[in-house]
């Protein structure tokens, strides 16, 4: 290209390059944007940083035809690792090295993930950069300002938590169901690496269904459910799991029970960008994945 940026398919042995240049973006990113009196923001360590080749490495396999990258002669100038789920779209990852903002590079990569993923309606999680927000919504995406919900659990807020299970593998059919009712298609193979990866606790009653995923912190990843009271019990199981500092991440404006949790349980309350949304309401009762929406 006349710009010396090269924008092609990422393959799987870009993926350790992406993943120092995804770490140091997203390192500045949340030290620019950090609240006072959060805590200090830490670069990805090794264990993280293995975790995020892995997951782009099942991304990869999973719809190969929405992973790219931009890059330079210095290397890895932008990534964008985007899938298709039947009639639903979704962005996991998507960034532009420092420096290179705002030169063209981003919309690139933009433009390479959308004509993927056709007329399909979809989402992602935003920041709140401002050239990047100005692509989005001039790609017809509606901006969902989201909130997040930080600090240590007050253990003698938690209730009496019932009516749940651990999940198994046989629960992904009624969770794909789930998941059409509130987002218009299903995870489909997303849940099964989630459930290789996190920990799943489901509903016992299928009259009002609802799951949720809990990483090794004790964070809901992804949660979604029926009705409200059944999201705040989930998110319930997910903050007694937690340990030291937590968060709560994804929570869109329609999506207040987790708000209230989040305040009986001492947790503050703090801005972080937006749910980017494209032919589709905004999901509820629902919390987003940053990775697999």
């Amino acid at each position: 290209m006349a710009d010396g940026v090269v924008v092609r398919l990422i393959r799987e042995q870009d993926l350790a390059r992406a993943e120092r240049a995804s770490a140091k973006l997203f390192f500045e990113a949340e030290e620019s944007g950090r609240e006072l009196g959060e805590a200090e923001v830490t670069f990805r360590t090794p264990e993280a940083a293995q975790q995020w080749i892995d997951r782009m490495r099942f991304l990869v396999r999973t719809d190969p035809g929405g992973c790219w990258v931009a890059e330079d002669g210095a290397g890895i100038a932008g990534f964008a690792f985007s899938q298709n789920r039947g009639r639903f779209g979704y962005l996991a990852s998507y960034g532009v090295r420092t420096g290179l903002q705002g030169n063209g590079i981003g919309k690139r990569l933009l433009d390479a993930t959308l004509a993927h993923a056709g007329d399909r309606p979809g989402m992602f999680s935003s920041t709140v950069h401002p050239a990047a927000t100005r692509r989005y919504r001039t790609a017809g995406f509606l901006l969902y300002p989201q909130m997040r919900m930080v600090g240590t659990v007050d253990r003698a807020t938690l209730p009496a938590i019932t009516g749940l299970r651990e999940g198994r593998a046989d629960d992904a059919e009624w969770m794909d169901q789930l998941d059409v009712r509130l987002r218009g298609a299903g995870h489909g193979p997303d849940h099964e690496y989630l459930r290789n990866t996190t920990r799943l606790v489901v509903t016992r009653d299928r009259q009002t269904p609802g799951y949720v995923y809990i990483d090794d912190q004790g964070r809901a990843t992804l949660l979604a459910a029926a009705d409200p009271r059944t999201a705040q019990t989930l998110l319930w199981e997910a903050l007694a799991s937690s340990r030291a500092a937590t968060r709560v991440n994804c929570i869109t404006t329609g999506n207040h029970w987790a708000i209230d949790v989040g305040l009986a349980a001492r947790l503050d309350l703090a801005q972080l960008g937006y749910l980017a949304v494209r032919g589709m309401p905004e999901p509820a009762p629902y919390l987003a994945s940053g990775h697999f929406l």
